[in-house]
């Protein structure tokens, strides 16, 4: 089943504004749907493409790029004939899948771009594309976009919803809630969202009607690979990356779930392990969220790399991390967690979810640990702003509630110790929007709109 993505238009731009004169490199996790997009791009968008698949290419195919480089008549000629298909020029494009398996194909991008005759694109699975690169030159000639998995509105187009994301977008626009009635119905929608996820195979077996049992074991699946790509890979670089992304339930239920090495090993430490670490969020499998001192515009500057939060880069993945104890999925606990009955700490869940959000809508991660003593008490406190961003030049603090909680202090006494200008204040939470004191309460489904 193919779905609707929005970073379709991001590709649309690039072809717009290229003219050729950069390859399109679509890098994510694996299992996305970064190469049904491009196929589907290529096939809207130009005249005629040729696929070059390098999980699946002939050794006849990859020989020629390795001899023929110099010779792009005979590159192409030999091209056309192994692969029984003719391009015309200026009107098609070649999309090389999989590249990171074959690292020369990538290198030729910079000879086939200045070449001119047809436009490039790339998909790239992160997983082990830094990996395969320390021998060729890296072409400057691309031009590359993310692929998260599917975003809630995108989720919604799936299910040929079109009206429900315009009215909550309207909603946080104008300030104004949706009333009991319809935030209960899309809350209902957007915990189904969380349960299932935005893999498209998963998204797709839920638009088919297939049982939870079933969405879930596609989803077992997928975290099957990713943990044996992982291993591969500890086992090549002697590293713990599929360690470090197998905790990560049981990280996020550590105290306001900062990341613990001692949950690994007793005697760990944070340079042991910060390769693997960097890698699982460099692969876009994870999603970390990094301290920063002090809530300056420029956060970067001020982040503290050795105390983090490491989300999952996919909720439903979460969801079945923390569900797969049992070799058989229970119906009921998907049906509990979509209706809000389940037993266990949602809390987990939500503020991953609203890192995916705000990850998908370009934001870097951060949150801000202070201390702070109150007038009138005894000594300082520790506070913690749960995710920190920066719009219009101006700081915005966002606080994660896993009920209706309205309390908030951590925002006051942040303001009290820095003076500092926000943008808008956010606490995002089960309930419908409402704007008071200056601060914005926001429900789940409208965290990707910050």
């Amino acid at each position: 089943m193919i779905f609707k993505r929005k970073i379709y238009e991001k590709m649309k731009t690039w072809k717009s504004l290229s003219h050729g004169e950069s390859a399109l490199m679509i890098e994510g996790a694996r299992r996305i749907g970064k190469s049904t997009v491009a196929e589907m791009f290529a096939a809207n968008e130009y005249e005629d493409y040729l696929l070059l698949d390098f999980a699946k290419e002939q050794k006849e195919v990859l020989r020629n790029f390795e001899e023929n480089m110099g010779d792009l008549d005979a590159f192409f000629r030999n091209l056309f004939l192994l692969k029984g298909k003719a391009l015309k020029e200026k009107k098609s494009v070649i999309i090389f899948d999989e590249v990171q398996l074959f690292p020369l194909a990538r290198q030729a991008i910079k000879y086939l771009v200045a070449d001119g005759r047809y436009d490039y694109m790339e998909t790239g699975s992160l997983i082990s594309i830094r990996e395969n690169v320390k021998d060729i030159l890296i072409p400057s000639e691309e031009y590359k976009l993310k692929m998260y998995p599917m975003d809630f509105e995108e989720f919604l187009w799936a299910k040929e919803d079109h009206v429900t994301y315009p009215i909550i977008k309207d909603a946080f626009e104008k300030r104004k809630p949706l009333g009991e009635d319809i935030h209960r119905q899309v809350m209902r929608t957007f915990r189904t969202y969380m349960a299932v996820g935005g893999m498209p195979q998963a998204v797709s077996a839920f638009v088919e009607g297939r049982t939870y049992e079933e969405i879930d074991f596609v989803k077992r699946n997928i975290l099957a690979l990713y943990e044996e790509d992982l291993k591969k890979r500890d086992a090549e670089n002697k590293e713990s990356a599929s360690i470090i992304f197998k905790t990560i339930p049981e990280q996020l239920a550590n105290h306001n779930s900062h990341f613990k090495f001692a949950k690994i090993d007793k005697h760990a430490r944070y340079k042991r392990y910060v390769d693997a670490v960097d890698f699982v969020a460099e692969s876009m499998m994870g999603n970390a969220c990094v301290n920063v001192t002090a809530p300056e515009i420029a956060l970067a500057l001020y982040a503290d790399r050795g105390n983090f939060k490491l989300y999952m880069g996919d909720t439903g993945l979460l969801v079945t991390q923390i569900m797969k104890s049992g070799d058989v999925t229970d119906e009921n606990l998907y049906k509990s967690l979509i209706f809000d009955k389940l037993g266990i700490n949602q809390g987990v869940i939500i503020e991953n979810i609203v890192a995916q959000m705000l990850r998908a809508n370009s934001s870097e991660l951060y949150f801000h640990e202070f201390k702070y003593q109150n007038e009138g008490a005894l000594k300082e406190s520790k506070y913690e702003i749960d995710f920190i961003t920066v719009r219009k030049k101006k700081i915005v603090p966002i606080e994660v509630k896993s009920s209706g909680y309205k309390q908030h202090k951590s925002f006051d006494y942040l303001l009290k110790k820095y003076k500092i200008k926000l943008q808008d204040q956010y606490i995002i939470y089960t309930k419908d929007l409402r704007f008071e004191d200056g601060i914005m309460y926001i429900p789940l489904y409208m965290a990707g709109l910050i």
